[in-house]
């Protein structure tokens, strides 16, 4: 499927007919009411693949020309075919494509990786037209719709955009910005507190906000953690589903974030998150950009921040909170052991302003999600290389229990995020 990075801001881009590097594609014309219903169904489709991975969700859906659904597909994970070529391997016949019309979620690739360029794929079967709702942020794998125009099929970007990117938000931000999409989580009491004076926290929030947690964790390509929180409450990190009756342990979802321990403290190798089904990625270091960009180049696209209040007011400190998700409990615990610390503001002036994207009551728990508002700069952190012990240096390094990916040499990453983008999908 695709392999590019987001865009970094965060909101949802405004929609492109194609992206600039991309040759002659049409903007979009005001699209029939059939060809609209298509790419709200080929939305459908694309969410039916995994939400973590190196490549996007992407549906498609072939129309013939008097606008009847012949086929549909979509992409079920990198080095599988993608959503077009999925789409016309379930057509009646071959000769069925001959003049049809394609209506898929992202611009056709133009890349070759694992797989073939969707573009020439969708020009050898004679399609005749495409539509697509955003365009593929990647140098290599974008420029699809300048491909299919210089072989004369007829390209309109940019329908439904908007709904288009928000089902993909993460991953085109990730794309984008060069880094992955940042997920910021806390659970809390109505009063801001993530324990009670004691140091106790368990449970704070109840087993319906704990299952969306679970949930969440298992749509992140990774899940991160400070060195404080390890040692404070020694979690596993797994995603685990609810316990069902007669069960007396959970069971582990089949996707599993990567775990990832950031700081500076050391941490036994008798901790649980060592017992994760897989490789622990240590980073002993504070240098939060440098780390992204060392997880992004692992093929890392999503990171879903468990904590604590120290690494949550890090990344929200230096602008690489991407989104915010904090689950309130209807209790009041007082005390000095606060959700966050420092994060930056002095003043009421100062104040980091969000937009709410949902408000939902889980039990008897309130549930917000939220994403910053970007302005015109965000804040810049500079810190010293990561320095850490030395160990496995590749993603792929065994997968037994023990198994630790320590990393030597990260340094901040002040380039420009589009020289990331140089593979968009890891076909």
């Amino acid at each position: 499927m695709r392999s590019t990075e987001h865009d970094g801001k965060g909101a949802s881009a405004p929609a492109v007919s194609a992206p600039a590097a991309s040759a002659p594609a049409a903007s979009a014309p005001a699209a029939a009411p059939s060809i609209e219903a298509a790419m709200r169904r080929a939305i459908e489709l694309a969410a039916n693949g995994p939400a973590w991975g190196v490549n996007p969700q992407v549906g498609c859906v072939i129309l013939s020309p008097d606008g009847v659904v012949l086929a549909e597909g979509w992409h079920r994970g990198a080095g599988t075919p993608h959503a077009e070529v999925d789409a016309l391997t379930k057509l009646s016949a071959a000769s069925d494509a001959i003049g049809a019309t394609a209506v898929v979620t992202l611009e056709p690739c133009n890349h070759t990786g694992r797989t073939g360029p969707c573009s020439e794929a969708l020009v050898a079967a004679g399609i005749s037209t495409v539509y697509f709702g955003a365009g593929d942020p990647g140098l290599r794998s974008g420029g699809g719709a300048g491909t299919l125009s210089a072989a004369g099929v007829r390209v309109h970007g940019g329908v439904l955009a908007a709904e288009v990117e928000r089902s993909i938000h993460p991953w085109l931000t990730a794309m984008r910005n060069g880094r992955p999409f940042v997920t910021v989580k806390w659970a809390s009491s109505l009063d801001g507190r993530a324990a009670a004076a004691d140091g106790t926290s368990q449970w704070i929030t109840g087993p319906d906000a704990r299952t969306d947690v679970h949930l969440r964790r298992s749509r992140a390509d990774a899940i991160a953690v400070g060195t404080g929180t390890l040692l404070a409450d020694d979690p596993s990190l797994t995603a685990r589903m609810p316990v069902s009756t007669g069960e007396t342990e959970p069971t582990l979802y089949a996707h599993q974030p990567q775990p990832v321990m950031i700081g500076e403290r050391r941490i036994d190798r008798t901790a649980r998150v060592f017992d994760h089904p897989l490789p622990v990625i240590e980073y002993q270091s504070r240098n939060l950009h440098g780390v992204l960009a060392d997880l992004f180049d692992r093929g890392v696209r999503s990171v879903f921040v468990e904590g604590g209040p120290t690494l949550a007011s890090a990344f929200i400190r230096v602008g690489l909170a991407d989104e915010i998700v904090a689950y309130l409990a209807p209790v009041l615990l007082g005390g000095p052991l606060l959700a966050l610390g420092d994060i930056g503001v002095d003043g009421i002036a100062d104040a980091l302003p969000l937009t709410i994207v949902s408000l939902d009551l889980l039990g008897p728990d309130l549930r917000i999600v939220a994403e910053p508002v970007r302005g015109e700069s965000s804040a810049v952190f500079l810190d010293s290389p990561v320095s850490s012990t030395a160990g496995t240096s590749s993603s792929t390094a065994s997968t037994s229990p023990t198994s630790v990916i320590s990393v030597t040499s990260v340094t901040p990453s002040t380039s420009d995020p589009k020289e990331h983008h140089l593979v968009h999908r890891n076909h």
